[in-house]
């Protein structure tokens, strides 16, 4: 069985801020009850990192989802004799 490392690596990140945006966090993170601005700042990164990442991934999805359609619509095969004759069938059965 194998085994997991709960240790995660850890790196540095550093950033430059004008003394407002500093001021502006860290009253932020002070009135959302963080432990530290560094905390405040990682989970406000990390959740619209995932929302931007998981918008993408749904564009790129239907992006897919609509070339797969319409190529099934353009390069369609021709309809056999089988499903033409259900085709008039149920036309017929629609106009009793």
């Amino acid at each position: 069985m194998a085994t997991i490392d709960l240790k995660q690596e850890k790196t540095r990140f550093d950033i430059r801020l004008s003394k407002e945006q500093k001021m502006l966090f860290e009253r932020a993170a002070l009135l959302g009850d963080y432990r530290s601005l560094t905390e405040f700042v990682i989970r406000a990164v990390q959740e619209k990192a995932k929302k931007i990442i998981s918008e993408r991934e749904k564009v790129i999805a239907s992006q897919r989802d609509s070339e797969i359609f319409f190529n099934a619509v353009v390069n369609s095969l021709k309809a056999n004799k089988k499903l033409t004759n259900a085709a008039n069938e149920y036309k017929n059965l629609l106009s009793e």
